[in-house]
């Protein structure tokens, strides 16, 4: 079917956060021209997307429901002096499983192999020269580096492996840095998505966003075979690589989007320590579906907005970040998490939720640091150009 000239709003990009926006407005206005672009020939962008409980209201839980391919009761935790599980159902969402609700709601309005040469807040110029205009156009290509914000990254490549017997595991084990660190702060992320398959993910909280993929396929292997795992069919492999934030000019870079709307992590909607996007990315469409339709610059403005507040908010975990990157020794950061974890379990759920309150800040900054103390301050007073980190 050939494309419109003019949409009420075009998404460009449909991974999570448009896709989410996309959902949402097939639900509360049907009706509404919306046109779902991605460069990629299948919208199935390889990932999972994860959450807890806590970070979504029973309003929420309700209308993305269908969505979910997995859910826990619990998970566990593992550090060299620490094994805990911790209460609170736990979430997946496959970009396979979304890909096919994305196709079921939209139908042609979601069109794969649409390369995108150019956008403006009303128009997308195609790679082949078509042009398409909208009442508004949102960018949700993913994170846009800027020079106005400091990152660490959080690196992973992830298998998920049938096994030739069950794994035994009854809930995902989110941390197990019981495994060599090398340089800097390493974790394997376990999902048992069946009795005999899983997820298996080799992370890094490292200083830049790149992996030698065949040595962290090589340390997924050697982890499945210390777990008793013996591997036989490959399922599928993902990587990515999630930007967390240390400190940054948030005017600077909202003036570098130039009043373009935009979404999840190019709009900077993450959990800043976590990377976790989804509860910000759900909130956002709620934003967004609340308005349309409506102009480009009313929509940017109240994007922006929006992300400005979730930026105040999210101040606090900018400063754990820069004490886990630039306090601690790269081979030691596993002690500032190993310490964290023994917290109690509601501030951890709240800390995942991004919902701290005073109390659990303190709580978090007391006692004698797992960091030197003058490598603790410097990195409590570092920014990024002088403004609030």
């Amino acid at each position: 079917m050939p494309l419109n000239n003019h949409y009420d709003v075009i998404l460009v990009g449909a991974g999570l956060a448009n896709g989410l926006i996309a959902l949402r407005l097939r639900q509360q206005h049907p009706t509404l021209q919306c046109l779902l672009l991605e460069s990629s020939p299948q919208a199935d962008s390889n990932h999972t997307w994860s959450f807890h409980q806590g970070d979504l209201h029973a309003g929420q839980h309700r209308w993305i429901a269908p969505l979910v391919s997995a859910r826990w009761s619990g998970y566990q935790v593992r550090f060299p002096a620490l094994q805990r599980h911790l209460p609170g159902d736990y979430f997946s969402i496959s970009s396979a499983h979304f890909a096919r609700q994305l196709i079921a709601a939209l139908g042609d309005d979601l069109r794969t192999g649409c390369a995108v040469h150019h956008l403006t807040p009303t128009s997308v110029t195609l790679a082949d020269g078509r042009q398409l205009h909208a009442r508004a156009v949102i960018d949700g290509r993913g994170v846009r580096y800027s020079p106005y914000v400091r990152l660490g990254y959080q690196v992973f490549v992830g298998q998920e492996w049938q096994l030739a017997k069950p794994h035994g595991l009854t809930q995902p084990l989110l941390m197990d840095a019981t495994v060599p660190q090398q340089q800097g702060y390493r974790f394997v992320y376990t999902l048992p998505l069946s009795a005999d398959r899983v997820l298996i993910e080799d992370t890094h909280y490292i200083d830049t966003p790149l992996l030698d993929d065949s040595e962290t396929r090589k340390h997924i292997a050697d982890y499945a075979q210390q777990q008793g795992w013996r591997l036989s069919l490959l399922m599928r492999e993902e990587r990515g690589a999630l930007p967390i934030t240390l400190s940054g000019d948030i005017d600077a870079f909202w003036q570098q989007q130039r009043g373009q709307p935009c979404s999840g992590l190019r709009a900077g909607l993450f959990h800043a320590t976590t990377g976790y996007s989804l509860p910000t990315a759900l909130r956002l469409a709620e934003l967004i579906v609340a308005m349309l339709p409506c102009d480009a610059s009313t929509l940017s403005q109240h994007i922006e907005a929006f992300a400005r507040r979730h930026w105040r908010e999210q101040r606090f975990f900018r400063l754990l970040n820069r004490m886990l990157f630039l306090a601690a020794r790269p081979e030691q950061r596993w002690r500032v998490m190993q310490r964290f974890y023994q917290l109690d379990a509601d501030l951890i759920a709240r800390f995942y939720a991004g919902q701290l309150t005073l109390t659990d800040k303190a709580r978090i900054m007391c006692g004698k640091p797992p960091v030197p103390p003058g490598a603790a301050l410097r990195a409590l007073l570092t920014t990024h150009t002088g403004k609030q980190p």
